[in-house]
Protein backbone atom coordinates (compact mmCIF):
# COMPACT_ATOMS: atom_id res chain seq x y z
CA UNK A 1 0.00 0.00 0.00
CA UNK A 2 1.33 3.51 -1.09
CA UNK A 3 2.13 6.13 1.38
CA UNK A 4 1.11 9.37 -0.29
CA UNK A 5 3.95 12.06 -0.09
CA UNK A 6 3.86 14.17 2.38
CA UNK A 7 3.51 18.17 1.26
CA UNK A 8 7.13 19.72 1.18
CA UNK A 9 7.36 23.03 2.97
CA UNK A 10 10.41 25.71 2.76
CA UNK A 11 11.52 25.96 6.52
CA UNK A 12 14.49 27.97 7.05
CA UNK A 13 17.88 26.47 7.55
CA UNK A 14 17.47 27.67 10.95
CA UNK A 15 15.16 28.33 14.30
CA UNK A 16 14.30 31.97 13.42
CA UNK A 17 13.19 34.89 15.94
CA UNK A 18 9.36 35.89 15.23
CA UNK A 19 9.21 38.80 13.30
CA UNK A 20 10.12 41.78 15.16
CA UNK A 21 12.96 40.57 17.55
CA UNK A 22 15.84 41.20 15.20
CA UNK A 23 14.62 44.89 15.09
CA UNK A 24 15.76 45.14 18.73
CA UNK A 25 18.85 47.15 19.79
CA UNK A 26 19.82 45.55 22.75
CA UNK A 27 20.34 47.53 26.30
CA UNK A 28 23.52 48.02 26.58
CA UNK A 29 24.26 49.44 30.27
CA UNK A 30 26.89 52.30 31.23
CA UNK A 31 30.75 50.54 31.03
CA UNK A 32 32.56 50.89 33.98
CA UNK A 33 36.12 49.52 33.69
CA UNK A 34 38.50 52.25 32.57
CA UNK A 35 41.63 50.07 30.65
CA UNK A 36 45.22 50.59 32.42
CA UNK A 37 43.60 52.83 35.17
CA UNK A 38 44.48 52.04 38.90
CA UNK A 39 41.18 53.51 40.56
CA UNK A 40 38.39 54.22 38.93
CA UNK A 41 35.16 56.07 39.36
CA UNK A 42 32.16 55.12 37.91
CA UNK A 43 29.55 57.15 37.42
CA UNK A 44 27.92 56.40 34.43
CA UNK A 45 24.90 53.95 35.87
CA UNK A 46 23.32 56.36 38.42
CA UNK A 47 23.78 54.31 41.68
CA UNK A 48 24.30 55.62 44.85
CA UNK A 49 28.18 56.50 46.29
CA UNK A 50 26.25 55.84 50.08
CA UNK A 51 26.00 51.77 49.08
CA UNK A 52 23.62 50.00 50.77
CA UNK A 53 21.59 50.43 54.05
CA UNK A 54 24.09 48.27 56.52
CA UNK A 55 20.29 46.15 57.66
CA UNK A 56 20.30 45.44 53.92
CA UNK A 57 23.61 43.91 53.83
CA UNK A 58 22.58 42.12 57.37
CA UNK A 59 19.64 40.52 56.15
CA UNK A 60 21.15 39.73 53.18
CA UNK A 61 23.74 37.50 55.02
CA UNK A 62 21.37 36.06 56.88
CA UNK A 63 19.57 34.71 53.98
CA UNK A 64 22.37 33.07 52.71
CA UNK A 65 22.21 30.17 55.41
CA UNK A 66 19.18 28.84 53.78
CA UNK A 67 19.99 28.84 50.13
CA UNK A 68 18.69 25.34 49.83
CA UNK A 69 15.03 27.11 50.07
CA UNK A 70 12.99 27.88 47.10
CA UNK A 71 12.19 31.78 47.95
CA UNK A 72 8.46 32.70 48.98
CA UNK A 73 6.85 33.08 45.25
CA UNK A 74 4.58 35.82 46.28
CA UNK A 75 7.32 38.12 48.24
CA UNK A 76 4.99 38.60 50.79
CA UNK A 77 7.79 39.93 53.07
CA UNK A 78 8.62 42.11 50.85
CA UNK A 79 5.34 43.63 49.78
CA UNK A 80 4.48 43.76 53.31
CA UNK A 81 7.31 46.06 54.22
CA UNK A 82 6.40 48.13 51.62
CA UNK A 83 3.09 48.22 52.20
CA UNK A 84 3.90 49.33 55.54
CA UNK A 85 6.38 52.18 54.73
CA UNK A 86 4.01 53.24 52.15
CA UNK A 87 0.66 52.85 53.54
CA UNK A 88 -0.27 50.73 51.15
CA UNK A 89 -2.37 47.29 50.91
CA UNK A 90 0.16 44.45 50.10
CA UNK A 91 -2.15 42.91 47.98
CA UNK A 92 -1.85 46.14 45.74
CA UNK A 93 2.01 45.59 45.71
CA UNK A 94 3.82 43.14 42.64
CA UNK A 95 7.51 42.83 43.20
CA UNK A 96 10.06 41.56 40.24
CA UNK A 97 13.39 41.59 39.62
CA UNK A 98 14.16 45.46 39.46
CA UNK A 99 11.70 47.50 37.71
CA UNK A 100 13.07 46.15 34.52
CA UNK A 101 11.10 43.22 34.85
CA UNK A 102 7.77 44.82 35.76
CA UNK A 103 8.32 47.18 32.58
CA UNK A 104 8.64 43.59 31.06
CA UNK A 105 5.77 41.78 32.23
CA UNK A 106 3.32 45.03 31.99
CA UNK A 107 4.35 44.91 27.88
CA UNK A 108 3.94 41.29 27.65
CA UNK A 109 0.34 41.20 29.50
CA UNK A 110 -1.42 44.46 27.91
CA UNK A 111 0.85 44.53 24.15
CA UNK A 112 0.26 42.49 21.17
CA UNK A 113 1.08 42.56 17.68
CA UNK A 114 -0.70 45.35 16.06
CA UNK A 115 -0.72 47.30 19.48
CA UNK A 116 0.87 50.30 19.95
CA UNK A 117 2.94 51.89 23.35
CA UNK A 118 3.64 55.80 23.49
CA UNK A 119 6.58 57.13 25.51
CA UNK A 120 8.88 60.46 25.02
CA UNK A 121 11.84 60.19 22.72
CA UNK A 122 14.37 60.80 25.14
CA UNK A 123 12.22 58.22 27.47
CA UNK A 124 14.26 55.07 29.07
CA UNK A 125 15.26 52.44 26.48
CA UNK A 126 13.55 49.59 28.04
CA UNK A 127 10.18 51.03 27.14
CA UNK A 128 10.72 50.36 23.17
CA UNK A 129 12.92 47.06 23.74
CA UNK A 130 9.80 45.75 25.93
CA UNK A 131 7.31 46.88 23.40
CA UNK A 132 9.09 45.00 20.23
CA UNK A 133 9.25 42.03 22.39
CA UNK A 134 5.86 41.63 22.80
CA UNK A 135 5.17 42.61 19.05
CA UNK A 136 4.46 45.93 19.66
CA UNK A 137 4.98 49.14 18.22
CA UNK A 138 6.77 51.75 19.64
CA UNK A 139 5.64 55.19 19.12
CA UNK A 140 8.41 57.67 20.39
CA UNK A 141 6.95 61.14 20.99
CA UNK A 142 9.51 64.49 20.53
CA UNK A 143 10.21 66.51 23.99
CA UNK A 144 9.87 70.07 24.17
CA UNK A 145 12.76 72.28 23.61
CA UNK A 146 13.67 72.29 27.30
CA UNK A 147 14.08 67.75 27.11
CA UNK A 148 11.00 68.02 29.40
CA UNK A 149 7.82 65.55 28.35
CA UNK A 150 5.44 67.09 26.02
CA UNK A 151 1.92 66.42 27.59
CA UNK A 152 0.03 67.96 24.56
CA UNK A 153 2.49 65.89 22.03
CA UNK A 154 1.79 62.71 24.15
CA UNK A 155 -1.93 62.94 23.97
CA UNK A 156 -2.15 63.93 20.23
CA UNK A 157 0.03 60.01 19.59
CA UNK A 158 -2.45 58.02 21.16
CA UNK A 159 -4.40 56.23 18.51
CA UNK A 160 -6.99 53.35 18.69
CA UNK A 161 -4.43 51.08 18.44
CA UNK A 162 -2.61 52.16 21.99
CA UNK A 163 -2.53 50.11 24.79
CA UNK A 164 0.26 51.67 27.15
CA UNK A 165 1.84 54.72 27.38
CA UNK A 166 5.24 55.12 29.67
CA UNK A 167 5.88 57.83 31.28
CA UNK A 168 9.36 58.37 33.16
CA UNK A 169 8.89 61.15 35.97
CA UNK A 170 11.73 62.15 36.81
CA UNK A 171 13.03 60.93 33.06
CA UNK A 172 16.24 59.21 32.87
CA UNK A 173 19.04 60.38 30.87
CA UNK A 174 17.29 63.92 31.13
CA UNK A 175 16.97 64.61 34.86
CA UNK A 176 13.53 66.71 33.85
CA UNK A 177 10.08 66.31 35.64
CA UNK A 178 6.55 66.66 35.27
CA UNK A 179 4.78 68.83 37.36
CA UNK A 180 1.70 66.20 38.98
CA UNK A 181 -1.03 68.60 37.65
CA UNK A 182 0.57 67.84 34.02
CA UNK A 183 0.37 64.22 34.73
CA UNK A 184 -3.31 64.42 35.91
CA UNK A 185 -3.98 66.04 32.49
CA UNK A 186 -2.33 63.47 30.94
CA UNK A 187 -4.22 60.62 32.33
CA UNK A 188 -7.59 62.63 32.17
CA UNK A 189 -7.13 62.58 28.46
CA UNK A 190 -6.61 58.91 27.67
CA UNK A 191 -8.95 56.65 27.02
CA UNK A 192 -10.01 54.47 29.63
CA UNK A 193 -8.10 51.02 28.56
CA UNK A 194 -4.77 52.83 27.60
CA UNK A 195 -2.75 51.94 30.77
CA UNK A 196 -0.61 54.69 31.96
CA UNK A 197 2.90 53.79 33.31
CA UNK A 198 4.76 55.72 35.69
CA UNK A 199 7.90 55.13 36.21
CA UNK A 200 8.94 56.84 39.35
CA UNK A 201 12.48 55.19 39.56
CA UNK A 202 14.53 58.39 40.88
CA UNK A 203 10.94 59.72 43.11
CA UNK A 204 12.84 59.23 46.52
CA UNK A 205 15.91 62.35 45.24
CA UNK A 206 12.75 65.30 44.07
CA UNK A 207 12.90 68.04 46.25
CA UNK A 208 10.19 69.95 44.32
CA UNK A 209 6.31 71.12 45.77
CA UNK A 210 4.59 69.88 42.85
CA UNK A 211 5.99 67.19 42.35
CA UNK A 212 4.20 63.59 43.03
CA UNK A 213 5.11 60.04 42.15
CA UNK A 214 1.40 59.03 41.26
CA UNK A 215 0.78 56.71 43.84
CA UNK A 216 -2.57 58.33 45.03
CA UNK A 217 -3.21 58.27 41.40
CA UNK A 218 -2.26 54.32 41.03
CA UNK A 219 -4.56 53.15 44.20
CA UNK A 220 -7.75 55.22 42.42
CA UNK A 221 -7.10 54.86 39.11
CA UNK A 222 -8.00 51.63 36.96
CA UNK A 223 -6.09 52.33 34.61
CA UNK A 224 -2.97 53.60 36.16
CA UNK A 225 0.60 51.74 38.00
CA UNK A 226 3.44 53.27 39.21
CA UNK A 227 6.82 51.53 38.87
CA UNK A 228 9.45 51.78 41.63
CA UNK A 229 13.34 50.36 42.23
CA UNK A 230 15.63 49.49 45.11
CA UNK A 231 18.27 49.60 42.36
CA UNK A 232 18.97 53.87 42.86
CA UNK A 233 18.52 55.17 46.69
CA UNK A 234 18.39 51.92 48.46
CA UNK A 235 21.58 50.68 46.60
CA UNK A 236 20.79 47.35 46.04
CA UNK A 237 21.08 47.73 42.57
CA UNK A 238 23.25 44.21 42.30
CA UNK A 239 20.09 42.52 44.19
CA UNK A 240 17.77 43.28 41.28
CA UNK A 241 14.23 44.97 43.37
CA UNK A 242 11.51 46.34 41.99
CA UNK A 243 7.74 46.82 42.82
CA UNK A 244 5.11 48.05 41.85
CA UNK A 245 1.40 49.33 42.87
CA UNK A 246 -1.97 49.45 40.46
CA UNK A 247 -5.42 48.51 40.43
CA UNK A 248 -6.62 45.28 41.91
CA UNK A 249 -7.56 43.70 38.12
CA UNK A 250 -3.86 44.99 36.88
CA UNK A 251 -2.08 43.31 39.64
CA UNK A 252 -4.00 40.32 39.43
CA UNK A 253 -3.23 40.21 35.50
CA UNK A 254 0.46 40.83 35.94
CA UNK A 255 0.83 37.72 38.56
CA UNK A 256 -0.36 35.12 36.26
CA UNK A 257 2.07 36.00 33.64
CA UNK A 258 4.81 36.53 36.25
CA UNK A 259 7.24 33.80 36.84
CA UNK A 260 6.57 31.53 39.91
CA UNK A 261 10.05 32.53 41.60
CA UNK A 262 10.79 35.74 40.17
CA UNK A 263 12.60 37.23 43.00
CA UNK A 264 15.40 35.41 45.23
CA UNK A 265 15.48 35.08 49.06
CA UNK A 266 18.13 37.25 49.81
CA UNK A 267 16.83 39.75 47.83
CA UNK A 268 13.34 40.13 49.15
CA UNK A 269 15.12 39.74 52.71
CA UNK A 270 17.18 42.69 51.89
CA UNK A 271 14.90 44.85 50.14
CA UNK A 272 12.56 44.30 53.13
CA UNK A 273 15.07 45.70 55.46
CA UNK A 274 16.00 48.69 53.12
CA UNK A 275 12.76 49.76 53.06
CA UNK A 276 12.49 50.05 56.84
CA UNK A 277 15.75 51.79 57.40
CA UNK A 278 14.20 55.35 56.86
CA UNK A 279 17.46 57.15 58.25
CA UNK A 280 19.66 55.58 55.27
CA UNK A 281 17.58 56.94 52.39
CA UNK A 282 17.82 60.38 54.25
CA UNK A 283 21.33 60.60 54.59
CA UNK A 284 21.54 59.32 50.38
CA UNK A 285 18.97 62.43 50.10
CA UNK A 286 20.72 65.08 52.33
CA UNK A 287 24.16 63.96 49.86
CA UNK A 288 22.23 64.41 46.64
CA UNK A 289 20.95 67.70 47.93
CA UNK A 290 24.48 69.10 48.51
CA UNK A 291 26.07 67.51 45.11
CA UNK A 292 23.88 68.21 42.83
CA UNK A 293 23.38 71.70 42.66
CA UNK A 294 27.19 72.54 43.39
CA UNK A 295 28.07 69.89 40.52
CA UNK A 296 25.52 71.83 38.31
CA UNK A 297 27.12 75.36 38.99
CA UNK A 298 30.51 74.40 38.68
CA UNK A 299 30.23 72.82 35.47
CA UNK A 300 27.86 75.85 33.94
CA UNK A 301 30.49 77.65 35.20
CA UNK A 302 33.41 76.09 32.62
CA UNK A 303 31.09 77.01 29.74
CA UNK A 304 29.01 73.85 29.61
CA UNK A 305 25.35 73.25 29.61
CA UNK A 306 23.96 71.51 32.18
CA UNK A 307 19.86 70.29 31.83
CA UNK A 308 18.02 71.14 35.40
CA UNK A 309 17.77 67.58 37.04
CA UNK A 310 15.93 66.59 39.91
CA UNK A 311 17.41 63.12 40.17
CA UNK A 312 20.90 61.72 41.28
CA UNK A 313 22.35 62.51 37.95
CA UNK A 314 23.50 65.30 35.64
CA UNK A 315 23.16 65.53 31.77
CA UNK A 316 26.04 67.72 30.59
CA UNK A 317 25.90 68.52 26.79
CA UNK A 318 29.02 69.35 24.80
CA UNK A 319 30.04 71.93 21.81
CA UNK A 320 30.17 70.07 18.45
CA UNK A 321 33.23 71.30 17.34
CA UNK A 322 36.58 68.78 17.49
CA UNK A 323 38.27 68.78 19.98
CA UNK A 324 35.54 69.87 22.41
CA UNK A 325 32.98 67.24 21.61
CA UNK A 326 30.55 64.52 24.41
CA UNK A 327 32.70 61.51 22.74
CA UNK A 328 36.52 63.37 22.94
CA UNK A 329 35.24 64.25 26.45
CA UNK A 330 34.16 60.71 27.17
CA UNK A 331 37.63 59.10 26.04
CA UNK A 332 39.35 62.18 28.04
CA UNK A 333 37.22 60.93 31.27
CA UNK A 334 38.32 57.54 30.93
CA UNK A 335 41.60 58.02 30.46
CA UNK A 336 41.70 59.42 34.22
CA UNK A 337 39.90 56.84 35.26
CA UNK A 338 36.19 58.40 35.43
CA UNK A 339 33.79 56.93 33.88
CA UNK A 340 30.30 58.67 32.59
CA UNK A 341 27.16 57.43 30.53
CA UNK A 342 27.55 58.03 26.82
CA UNK A 343 23.42 59.01 25.93
CA UNK A 344 24.03 58.41 21.99
CA UNK A 345 21.55 55.31 22.20
CA UNK A 346 18.75 58.50 23.84
CA UNK A 347 19.23 60.34 21.02
CA UNK A 348 21.24 63.02 22.68
CA UNK A 349 24.92 62.40 20.76
CA UNK A 350 26.36 65.24 22.13
CA UNK A 351 25.98 65.18 25.72
CA UNK A 352 27.20 63.00 28.73
CA UNK A 353 25.18 61.66 31.68
CA UNK A 354 27.08 62.06 35.45
CA UNK A 355 25.93 60.43 38.34
CA UNK A 356 26.37 62.33 41.39
CA UNK A 357 29.18 60.71 43.24
CA UNK A 358 31.06 61.18 46.19
CA UNK A 359 32.84 64.17 46.93
CA UNK A 360 36.10 63.06 45.83
CA UNK A 361 34.24 61.71 42.33
CA UNK A 362 32.77 65.10 41.84
CA UNK A 363 35.71 67.39 42.53
CA UNK A 364 37.44 65.35 40.27
CA UNK A 365 35.22 65.06 37.36
CA UNK A 366 35.52 69.16 37.41
CA UNK A 367 38.88 69.19 37.39
CA UNK A 368 39.29 66.96 34.28
CA UNK A 369 36.30 69.05 32.71
CA UNK A 370 38.15 71.98 32.98
CA UNK A 371 41.13 70.55 31.97
CA UNK A 372 39.70 69.27 28.99
CA UNK A 373 38.14 72.09 27.94
CA UNK A 374 41.75 74.11 27.86
CA UNK A 375 43.18 71.04 25.62
CA UNK A 376 45.28 69.08 28.27
CA UNK A 377 46.52 66.29 27.25
CA UNK A 378 45.24 66.65 23.41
Amino acid sequence: MSVPAKETQRHPARPEPRPGVMAISAYVPGKSHAPGVEKVFKLSSNETPLGPSPAAIAAYQAAGANLQDYPDGSASVLREAIGKAMGIDPERIICGAGSDELLGLIAHTYIGPGDEAVFSTHGFLVYKIATLASGGTPVAVPDTDDLVADVDALIAAVTPRTRVLFLANPNNPTGTYLPFDEVRRLHAALPPHVLLVLDAAYSEYVRRNDYETGLELALSAENVIMCRTFSKIHGLAALRIGWAVSSAAVIDALNRVRGPFNMNAPAIAAGAAAIADAGHVDQAVAHNDRWLPWLAGELTALGLKVTPSVGNFVLIHFPTSPGRTAAEADAFLTRRGIILRQVRAYGLPNSLRMTIGTEEANRLVVAALSDFLAGAER
